[in-house]
């Protein structure tokens, strides 16, 4: 089983959508859409906030 970790290689941001990419073994394009549309469909605020709490809570690639 892969484990969720922040991406060092495919990241645009902090990594967090990259390393839930590549666990979920799907292209990062597809689920920083998805996110992007969430954003928008979801008024901003709780899913920027949300990607913030992922960026303390999910560790780095490098911490494995």
């Amino acid at each position: 089983m892969k484990r969720l970790y922040r991406s060092r290689k495919n990241r645009m941001l902090a990594g967090i959508l990259g390393g839930i990419a590549e666990m979920l073994n799907i292209d990062a394009t597809i689920i920083r859409v998805i996110y992007v549309v969430l954003l928008v469909i979801s008024a901003f605020f709780p899913l920027v906030l949300l990607y913030f709490i992922l960026y303390f809570i999910i560790p780095g690639e490098d911490n494995y």
